[in-house]
């Protein structure tokens, strides 16, 4: 089958650029949406959550890095399914990756219209989060280089605003109010709030994403996954404790009218400052900045993932072109851009986040399958990074998610028949016109 291409992504990321992008992709995820894993399962809830989910991103980004490191190409999950089980799996592999990129951009630009509500509340959100998708879909165009170095100081801007958070909210931390109502549901509430300790993580695999354009892909990559997890490990257990210890969970998830806010961050910080405080609007000015960093970084990823698709036909391959000056993919990103916003308009940010975080759950099963395949059909493939403790760790990643996905199916019942029933149309149209075009 040909594959019609304009150019090649050009090598240009760093181990620090990695880093950045790594973090990036994940730090919204401490700004807002792990909040609503508290109005299902309580301080305790959440918390017994995010820890089995933290075990779970530390082994499978250790697993996935012999992965990509291997196979430093694009497609990043699809381009590993499909070698260890062949191009029908790949492709629904390349989907539920493709869902979980496309999908989480949406949420965040959701997050980032609230944030900006909050400044300027004569001002429609969607109007911001429609013209933030126009911004940045822009400077992905213009080249990764440009877009990785950007994401990189807005990143650490981004880092140093929580640690801000931290540092104005734990003096007033007060152990008791993690204590307050903090089981609400049960062991059930554990097994809903699943979705929510993912979304602190979520996206961080979107490094693989980006391999054929790291320079020394084989070192680099593993570099960027641990520096990436050790800093979001540590972020993600400060901000649940500063945020909740102020007042109680119910007061970072409530808002006024009794509804589940996208804002956990502001709210926790107006109980000690007032809603009209400086540092309360710096934090909300600033805070955009976690927004930015990840909506910035999964639009380049999705991008890349949508490239793939196209570049090998299972997508129009127009998609899978590469702009003759940017040498970026252009109409991956625009095609992408189309997508996000009309998932805007749904304005259900938690469903969002759940039929990402499907995607995610998927991707990470296949990709742990890969690499047991791999590993008993080519033994003597090149692997500059071996995950250690083989094959434990792949197996509690792979133990962890396919717990996660059974609880989130049951817990999400329609939205689960939305997911299932998206890779199951694109699987057909996949096998009607990918047929019809290696006939041809």
């Amino acid at each position: 089958m040909e594959q019609t291409n304009s150019g090649h992504l050009q090598k240009t990321l760093t181990p620090i650029m990695l880093w950045g992008l790594g973090v990036g992709y994940v730090i919204s995820g401490m700004y807002f949406g792990w909040n609503i894993g508290l109005d299902k399962g309580g301080t305790v809830g959440l918390g017994i959550a995010t820890v089995f989910i933290l075990i779970m991103y530390i082994t499978f980004s250790l697993s996935y890095s012999e992965l990509a490191c291997a196979i430093p190409k694009a497609g990043g999950a699809f381009d590993y399914a499909a070698r260890a089980f062949g191009r029908d799996i790949g492709f629904i592999a390349g989907m539920a990756q493709w869902i979980e990129f496309v999908f989480a951009p949406p949420a965040i630009a959701l997050g980032i219209g609230a944030y900006f509500h909050l400044l300027f509340p004569t001002i429609d959100a969607m109007i911001f989060a429609i013209v933030a998708y126009f911004i940045f879909t822009g400077i992905n165009i213009l080249g990764v280089k440009i877009s990785a170095t950007f994401e990189l100081i807005i990143t650490i801007i981004a880092v140093g605003e929580l640690s801000l958070f931290a540092a104005l909210t734990l003096p007033h931390f007060q152990i008791q109010n993690l204590q307050t109502n903090p089981f609400p549901h049960g062991i059930s509430g554990i097994f809903a709030a699943i979705p929510f300790a993912i979304w602190f993580f979520l996206g961080m695999e979107g490094l693989a994403n980006v391999a054929e354009e790291t320079i020394n892909p084989q070192q680099n990559i593993t570099k960027g996954f641990m520096y990436s997890m050790i800093t979001l490990g540590i972020l993600a257990a400060m901000t649940f404790c500063a945020a909740i210890g102020v007042g109680g969970w119910e007061k970072v998830v409530y808002d006024s009218a009794g509804n589940v806010s996208d804002s956990p961050l502001p709210m926790a910080l107006g109980q000690i400052t007032g809603n009209s405080g400086i540092m309360y609007h710096m934090l909300v000015s600033v805070g955009l900045f976690g927004f930015v960093a990840s909506f910035n970084g999964l639009l380049l990823a999705a991008g890349r993932v949508t490239y793939e698709f196209g570049k090998v036909g299972q997508f129009p391959r127009v998609l899978g072109k590469i702009h003759p000056r940017f040498h970026t993919p252009h109409w991956a990103l625009v095609s992408n851009m189309v997508l996000g916003i009309v998932a805007l308009f749904t304005g259900r940010s938690g469903d969002i986040i759940t039929i990402s975080v499907f995607g995610a759950i998927c991707l990470y099963i296949f990709s742990c399958l890969s690499i047991i395949r791999l590993r008993k059909t080519e033994p003597d493939m090149p692997r500059p990074f071996h995950v250690p403790f083989y094959p434990v760790l792949p197996l509690i990643a792979l133990t962890i998610a396919s717990v996660a996905l059974v609880a989130m199916t049951y817990y999400n019942f329609q939205l689960a028949i939305i997911y299932f029933a998206v890779i199951a149309v694109a699987f057909v149209l996949y096998k009607l016109f990918h047929s019809t075009d290696k006939a041809t």
